[in-house]
């Protein structure tokens, strides 16, 4: 198997920081979020396979949808789990449900083996450095005949923006790293024998690539490698960074996320 090792995306600390700082501004912001978890709940309810009693959403954030989760099965016991304790704190205040939240790293989770019917996790593993130790942790988790549905991001997402500020600022990034296709399909693979992946390229319009990069603060997404700079971009590299960012006819800013969903289910 090809060696798939990359450096960390940023720190945990960080990761948990930045999100935790965002949770206010986070729900107002997620118009990804809600369309790529929408598609795997629609599956979820359309599938009549019996209802998941014990469910974990993984990387819940704001639990946005691990309400949405309670809500579609009242009867099932949720769990929320996230790495920030700013967003579970901001999960907690939202809460109207009967829900156990709890911060965790997703690599080493604190619950026990075989203990849920549905692990859901939406756009949570893109911020991992190597996908495979939080599969390997659903995999522990899930009882036979349990279902995972997991999204993430690959490469080639925020494309415009990467190369718009390769123009404006070469030798600096200023967008965070994804895998490719193949690694992630190898890594599923690996973890997950008997899984499906589907890929899909969606497009949101922003009024301007300003908007869009105000979009990622809100939801806590901006840039977190060590090699990003520690003091505000200069105004003049924004204004290039703009000016070389493809606009459609209208005027508006397209950013492209090239979405992946991945579903398993172990055999009983």
């Amino acid at each position: 198997m090809t060696d798939h090792s990359a450096p960390p995306i940023a720190q945990k600390s960080i990761i948990a920081k930045q999100f935790g700082n965002a949770s206010k501004t986070y729900e107002g912001a997620s118009r990804l979020q809600r369309q790529m978890g929408r598609a795997m709940l629609e599956a979820l309810e359309a599938d009549s396979d019996g209802e998941p009693l014990r469910i974990l959403d993984l990387g819940c954030g704001t639990g946005w949808f691990t309400r949405r989760l309670s809500q579609a099965w009242p009867a099932g016991q949720v769990t929320g789990v996230d790495l920030s304790p700013g967003m579970i704190r901001q999960a907690g205040e939202n809460d109207g449900a009967m829900i156990e939240w709890v911060i965790a790293d997703a690599e080493a989770l604190p619950l026990h083996d075989r203990s849920f019917d549905l692990v859901f996790s939406n756009l949570m593993i893109q911020w991992c450095s190597d996908p495979r130790p939080v599969l390997a942790e659903c995999k522990r988790l899930l009882r036979p005949g349990g279902r995972l549905m997991l999204s993430t991001l690959l490469d080639g997402t925020l494309r415009e923006l990467k190369q718009a500020w390769a123009i404006a600022d070469p030798g600096q990034e200023h967008v965070n790293r994804f895998e490719s296709e193949a690694a992630l399909r190898e890594q599923v693979a690996a973890e997950l024998p008997g899984a499906s992946l589907a890929i899909q390229t969606i497009t949101l319009p922003y009024a301007s690539p300003m908007a869009l990069a105000a979009e990622l603060r809100q939801l806590g997404a901006g840039f977190k490698n060590e090699t990003r700079r520690k003091t505000l971009t200069a105004p003049g590299r924004v204004r290039e960074m703009c000016r070389h960012y493809p606009s459609e006819p209208d005027g508006t800013a397209v950013a492209s996320y090239e979405a992946a969903w991945v579903h398993w289910q172990p055999a009983d």
